[in-house]
């Protein structure tokens, strides 16, 4: 993988090359670092890339028992695929929105199963992931405007649309809004959540609106990486034109 980026004083984005419906691409879990309590992982990638985090860990001189928690922002199987076996390495605690645990912990199906058309399509390895996904125990569920005590303040923010439970996070001190897949981007220019992968758009382009009421200097997305140049501005463009 390549190196960790620096987003600001607290967050790291993670590139880790992924291929997605056999598309390569790369994907950008973030981690929230805090001297006195430990690192944060936000989101585990894709099953058996638990060597690129603790790699990425490594190259921030830090270890597994460093990572004291994993954020999830929701259960797509590319933002869990490797939680039981980071879980595993770090002792780490799950957190996750409420409505998200159920999905999370396995104890619902996932919410974008395949249809049987596209279940025909895939390999195989992939059908078996989809009927026996990554799961993980939920230690302390979320909820919407929670301040979490980590590097100076890190806000949930319930973003709803693309998942039943999806989340983001505003670490207030550094501006930097870590947006899971309730937003998108390419080539530091922000775009709105895939259309084709969101189950309740109008709810999604809600949670879009919602966003752009927070001070952001810095948005991270999973698929896009970060957006700087004028992002608050950028964000409340792309709020007001979802809304036409």
């Amino acid at each position: 993988m390549a190196a960790p980026l620096r987003i600001s004083e607290h967050v790291y984005a993670l590139p880790i090359e992924a291929s997605l419906l056999g598309a390569p691409t790369t994907i950008f879990p973030a981690l929230i670092l805090d001297e006195g309590r430990g690192a944060s992982l936000v989101d585990a990638g894709l099953p058996g890339r638990e060597g690129a985090f603790g790699a990425a860990l490594e190259a921030l001189g830090l270890g597994w028992r460093d990572l004291k928690r994993v954020i999830v922002t929701h259960h797509d199987l590319d933002h869990i695929g490797s939680l039981p076996a980071v879980v595993a390495a770090s002792g780490a605690q799950v957190l996750a929105l409420e409505a998200e645990v159920p999905y999370v912990q396995g104890d619902r199906p996932g919410q974008k199963q395949p249809s049987p058309q596209m279940v025909s399509s895939l390999p195989p390895k992939m059908v078996a992931l989809f009927n026996n996904p990554p799961r993980a125990r939920v230690g302390r569920a979320l909820h919407d405007g929670e301040r979490l005590d980590l590097a100076g303040g890190v806000r949930v923010v319930a973003t709803p649309g693309h998942t039943v439970g999806h989340l983001s996070l505003f670490v207030e001190q550094d501006g930097v809004l870590i947006a899971g897949d309730a937003l998108t981007s390419g080539e530091g220019q922000l775009r709105g959540p895939l259309e084709r992968a969101t189950p309740d758009l109008p709810e999604a382009l809600n949670s879009v609106r919602k966003l752009a009421e927070l001070p952001v200097t810095t948005v991270l997305t999973y698929h896009g990486g970060a957006v700087r140049e004028d992002a608050a501005g950028q964000l409340t463009r792309l709020a007001r034109s979802l809304g036409d």
